[in-house]
């Protein structure tokens, strides 16, 4: 239970933390104009606020929150 709970709070602050990446940022920028939530061949996809790239949540330049996921 404990796992659960620190895996949703964990999810919540990397839908909450900004792409630090110029080519993320300018990616998701381009999606959300567009109003797709998958390009270039499914390789990146927004779901749930979520940013991801083969199926992995791509998780800002944060070294806090990164540090916490480990």
């Amino acid at each position: 239970m404990l796992i659960e709970e620190t895996k949703k709070e964990i999810i919540e602050k990397i839908k909450k933390s900004k792409p630090k990446n110029d080519e993320v940022v300018k990616l998701v920028e381009e999606m959300k104009k567009a109003r797709v939530k998958v390009i270039r061949n499914n390789k990146w996809q927004i779901e749930n606020k979520l940013v991801s790239r083969k199926r992995k949540v791509y998780v800002s330049k944060d070294k806090s929150l990164r540090l916490e996921i480990i």
